[in-house]
């Protein structure tokens, strides 16, 4: 299934009608905080209200984790899990006007680190049971630049639920490619390990799952291994999985999404065939394409959902247009209202 994110009359309609039923729903986008006494307004996230991001990481923590910059690039001895503080936007025009220079999100703290065993279950208990939007980033992200992606994210898409990330050893450089890619291939057994502990949880609550670039083949080869190793009552606990610009050879993604069989249909890819840091990585990869910039019909034979966000690819890189355009960040939102009413 095709979606063109074009902005025809028709094409807004449907969008203003997707988003009043995303509204609508119960749980991701209609939860009480953590605390159970606050309601979330509707025109606001769960983020925003109480600015807490559930962060597992198998990078290393720096000498003081509650100090810039939290956690480096190195590789960690296995899962951590940490309860980030955030600072949220200013929302008034003064402060509209100075996050032009400023910024948006900021991180406030991160009181503890939590590592080994036990921090797949912290992670889970943290959740409490709700939905939770899990951002998994892609190559050349820092620490900080990851978790303020995963809090623009889920603040623009307005998520009631938990909001979280999971990062993985990027070197955050340009030249450090193969790096990266293995550091996050070596992330696999920890993810699965996050999202079986959260699958084991009796509370309820779905993972939700927008993976960018590097990430999507972390996040791909970790579905097919939580498949075979748990079943499908492990995999009923996943919902959306939007896969933003794939950074991933087109014949692995052909048998990672194969591997999945029926569970290919909770698959949201948003591709582009004028993102150039695809067209960079494809010729660092031998003139291999990248799943991100293969042609829809390639995609949906697969049994994928597709939004292609070529027409809104007017940028020097088109590479992060999920979050950099608000017409693509609503096909995230939609992805997890249409998984949450299953």
């Amino acid at each position: 299934m095709t979606q063109r994110i074009g902005p025809t009359r028709r094409g807004m309609v449907r969008l203003a009608g997707a988003s009043l039923a995303a509204l609508s729903l119960g749980g991701c986008f209609g939860e009480t905080l953590m605390t159970g006494t606050v309601a979330v307004p509707e025109k606001q996230s769960a983020l925003d209200v109480s600015p807490l991001l559930l962060v597992a990481t198998t990078r290393r923590p720096a000498q003081d984790p509650n100090r810039p910059p939290y956690f480096g690039d190195q590789r960690g001895r296995g899962l951590s899990f940490a309860p980030v503080r955030l600072t949220a936007p200013d929302r008034s025009l003064i402060g509209k006007v100075s996050s032009v220079v400023t910024g948006d999100w900021a991180i406030a703290g991160v009181p503890r680190v939590e590592t080994g065993p036990a921090a797949a279950t912290a992670f889970a208990e943290a959740a409490l049971g709700r939905d939770v939007l899990l951002y998994v980033h892609g190559y050349r992200e820092s620490f900080e630049s990851a978790a303020l992606s995963a809090a623009q994210l889920s603040d623009g898409i307005r998520f009631h639920g938990a909001s979280a990330l999971f990062t993985w050893p990027s070197a955050a450089s340009t030249f450090d490619y193969g790096y990266d890619r293995e550091s996050a291939l070596w992330s696999r057994d920890a993810l699965e390990d996050l999202l079986r502990a959260v699958a084991a949880s009796t509370s309820g609550g779905r993972v939700h799952i927008v993976a960018h670039s590097m990430g999507t083949l972390l996040t791909l080869e970790t579905l097919r291994m939580l498949r075979a190793d748990a079943g499908e009552g492990a995999m009923t606990k996943i919902g959306a999985v939007v896969l933003a610009a794939p950074d991933i050879d087109i014949d692995l993604f052909t048998s990672g999404v194969e591997r999945l069989g029926p569970d290919a249909a909770k698959i949201t890819v948003i591709s582009s065939t004028n993102d150039r840091a695809l067209g960079l990585s494809s010729r660092i990869a031998g003139g291999v394409m990248r799943a991100g910039a293969a042609d829809r019909e390639r995609l949906e034979a697969l049994g994928v959902r597709v939004a292609d966000a070529s027409e809104y690819g007017s940028g020097l890189i088109n590479h992060d247009l999920f979050l950099s355009n608000p017409e693509v960040l609503q096909v995230v939102k939609r992805a997890v209202a249409r998984e949450h009413g299953r």
